[in-house]
């Protein structure tokens, strides 16, 4: 039903003043004409019923996603995210429950419009649990100022919402926190410094190269060492499994119908093997 829907929904190709002046435009249902085209949706699929009624409640999410304008958030992709809400809503909505489409529709919208903020709001996951959530969409309104909030405020908040008085506390140090740019904003700038700057990369440094070198000759040579003290064919089936280019691998049947053997007597071999070469293999590896 959504890719039909998403044909006639306005676009806005243009400015988001010119997308919300179209829906604004468009004529609202009657009690009537909604419950009519509803009993048409819900008894025979009529898609063009559903049309009509997303097309009369555009206007709804555009007021919903305006209350969110605090949130830092592209006001057009929290419209996008309602109208998607707006659709789940006409989908499941009966028009025997004698309520409105607007009052059963907030629901869905803001169920939307509050996943993507909370999806998209820094990089950080800010609310987890549903008193958190509740918390992050109420406590801008809550607060009676700009100021950090008193302990008195902070319980009542808490109270109200209820949650921990040191969640209201933590969820008001992460909203009110400022981005810090990794990057300098001036990257021709010689002299500007950046926090990406004071990174430091140990893979760089001569100590761990030192040690990454170290490490690297004695795997191969106690690889080489374990490798000696198999038989030639244990050898030879442990290199042509393990220690060849990729692509180039042997499988068991290959090496069974090398050694004229069963493909589980070529695997058992195999274990025996890599067992063996354990014993020889330094610790540290």
């Amino acid at each position: 039903m959504d890719q039909s829907l998403a044909l006639t929904i306005p676009t806005g190709h243009g400015s988001l003043e010119q997308y919300i002046h179209t829906v604004n435009n468009i004529p609202l249902l009657t009690a009537e004409e909604e419950h009519d085209l509803a009993e048409r949706l819900t008894l025979h699929d009529d898609l063009e019923a559903a049309k009509r009624l997303i097309l009369s409640h555009l206007r709804v999410v555009v007021s919903i996603a305006r209350g969110y304008d605090g949130y830092g958030i592209n006001q057009a992709d929290l419209i996008q995210e309602g109208n998607i809400g707006l659709m789940k809503a006409v989908k499941r909505f009966n028009p025997s429950m004698g309520v409105r489409l607007v009052s059963y529709a907030v629901h869905w919208i803001r169920a939307e419009i509050h996943e993507f903020i909370l999806r998209n709001w820094r990089l950080v996951r800010v609310a987890t649990t549903k008193p958190q959530r509740k918390l992050f969409f109420n406590l801008r309104s809550m607060k009676k100022s700009m100021h950090a909030l008193t302990q008195a405020e902070a319980k009542t908040i808490a109270d109200d919402l209820g949650v921990k008085l040191e969640e209201v506390f933590e969820m008001e140090q992460r909203m009110s926190g400022h981005d810090v740019a990794l990057l300098a904003q001036d990257e021709h700038d010689d002299d500007a410094f950046a926090p990406i700057d004071w990174l430091a990369d140990e893979s760089t440094e001569p100590a761990h190269q030192l040690e990454k070198q170290a490490r690297y000759q004695l795997q191969t040579q106690g690889l080489q060492h374990a490798l000696e003290q198999l038989d030639p064919r244990s050898r030879d089936i442990i290199e042509s499994r393990w220690l060849v280019d990729q692509g180039e691998e042997k499988t068991l049947q290959d090496l069974a119908k090398q050694y004229n053997v069963s493909a589980e007597r070529i695997r058992q071999i195999e274990v025996k093997a890599m067992q063996k070469m354990r014993a020889f293999l330094p610790q540290e590896i």
